[in-house]
């Protein structure tokens, strides 16, 4: 039997879940509500995990990403085979294409099982069952994509159109047709008919078959994923693809690239509970419904409210005679739409990297490395910040030429560096560094260290950080 190799493609930014997904920290990291037991990405790595026949899996992310993708593969109790690090977004198919550059050479003979990093999939022996018979089609040379039986005339979903029967094969069809995302109409003409599925985006693909389609149909690719892999350097565990080679590379999707334009397309039906959670009227549809068909997460008072999704990260919602409407509300940003627009919701994150706001990029609670910050207020010449700081984990040895700051330990230890002076500080104690003094911050203790930074100076940008040691070996340019 074929192994089979988990894919897990996590370099999306969920814009369409704005603002709750932003780009330094997209929807397959977050919990969408209380009861959500893991997120999306760690459902995604462990939804074959244990299977037969199942390694372990590849996770192609974006760079800025990549201690987010370490921590939930930890959470998840995996070890994956390679988290491989894109220097510039590419779009799906140069990612396969290296992901499957580096089974071929380990084995020629595997099978890639493609995986978005942020779908939503119920039946998880169902989707197993499904990778198994879809792994003994791609073995025959098929390059198999998933089609997922429609629940009604969608438009936001591209469809398949199936054709001839695969012989030997229960339930496989040969690829007919691909169709964008179609009109109404179009689309109830698609349910009506009984041989269209809805285009999931998770593909079985022979390693080798799949790099011998891309060689004929998109060489370009082909070669920029040679030359990236060929010069991808080892960092802290991450596989780091060389930066010039691979932006050489065209940004394309692998159905664009190879699946509409090859003859050995292959679509297995499934019907498993998947959703792709697109938008927030995805979400509404999932998450469990009051008798009015409301779905609240967080503090909400709702009068005379029907149909509406309501999610509050801090503050108390109250609605009043509103139906069909989207709330979303986290502390720095506020969004209120018709449920039938919030496709749209991408329109209104493009105006915020036109305007060069930062909403669209971070929220107030800003990840690291090293565990997060929060800023609590801000003012003219002063900021405060919380910061959490994960046990073990230290901040670079770094200096700021605009800014000085207070620091107040309120839960645990921390080990101060200050002008090559070292200290321990604990809850209810305190320590001033000056504007250029050299200076680091470590939890050396086994329990979270929480403390209040008070910044003061004439510029409060997170750019105002010259390092000179860092364990993570961020380059000059990320502030992160």
């Amino acid at each position: 039997m074929n192994a089979i190799y988990p894919v897990v493609l996590s370099g999306g930014s969920g814009t369409r879940l704005w603002p709750l997904s932003r780009a330094m920290y997209p929807k397959q990291f977050i919990r969408f509500s209380d009861d959500q037991a893991a997120s999306f990405l760690a459902a995604t790595l462990t939804r074959l995990s244990g299977e037969e026949g199942v390694a372990a899996p590849i996770i192609v992310c974006n760079n800025d990403h990549r201690f987010l993708v370490a921590e939930e593969a930890a959470r998840s109790g995996l070890t994956p085979r390679a988290i491989v690090l894109e220097p510039v977004a590419r779009n799906t198919a140069p990612a396969v294409a290296v992901a499957a550059l580096m089974l071929a050479r380990a084995d020629p003979t595997g099978i890639l099982a493609v995986m978005p990093s942020d779908h939503v999939i119920n039946d998880r022996p169902g989707f197993a069952a499904a990778v198994q018979r879809a792994a003994k089609v791609a073995a025959t040379g098929r390059l198999v994509l998933f089609g997922i039986q429609p629940k009604g005339p969608h438009t936001g979903y591209g469809y398949i159109r199936r054709g001839a029967a695969l012989a030997g094969f229960t339930e496989a069809y040969a690829v007919d047709a691909f169709t964008e995302k179609p009109d109404p109409k179009t689309a109830e003409d698609y349910v009506a008919a009984g041989t269209y599925y809805w285009n999931s985006g998770i593909f079985v693909l022979g390693a080798r078959a799949f790099l011998d389609e891309l060689a004929r149909l998109a060489p370009a690719i082909l070669e920029a994923a040679t030359q990236a892999l060929t010069g991808a350097t080892e960092d802290l565990g991450f596989l780091r693809l060389d930066a010039q080679a691979f932006a050489r590379s065209p940004g394309i999707s692998i159905d664009y690239a190879v699946m509409e334009r090859t003859s050995t397309a292959a679509v297995l039906p499934i019907d498993i509970g998947w959703s792709d959670v697109g938008s927030w009227s995805s979400l509404w549809e999932l998450a469990p419904h009051d008798a009015h068909g409301n779905a609240v997460t967080g503090d909400a008072l709702l009068e005379d409210t029907t149909n509406s999704y309501v999610h509050s990260e801090r503050a108390l919602v109250s609605t009043i005679g509103v139906k069909d409407l989207v709330i979303v509300s986290t502390p720095d940003a506020l969004l209120v739409a018709d449920r039938s627009r919030v496709q749209d919701v991408s329109n209104i994150v493009a105006r915020l990297k036109r305007e060069d706001r930062k909403e669209h990029a971070q929220h107030i609670r800003s990840y690291r490395p090293w565990g997060y910050f929060e800023t609590l207020s801000v003012g003219e010449r002063f900021q405060v910040k919380l910061l959490h700081v994960k046990p073990g984990a230290k901040l670079s040895l770094q200096m700021h030429h605009h800014r000085s700051e207070h620091w107040v330990v309120v839960h645990g230890t921390a080990k101060v560096v200050i002008g090559g002076e070292e200290k321990l500080v604990g809850e209810n104690e305190s320590v001033y560094i000056v504007a250029t003094q050299w200076h680091r911050l470590e939890n050396p203790g086994k329990t979270e260290l929480e403390l209040i930074e008070v910044q003061i100076g004439s510029y409060l940008g997170e750019d105002d950080i010259v390092r000179a040691d860092d364990v993570y070996n961020r380059t000059p340019e990320e502030t992160k």
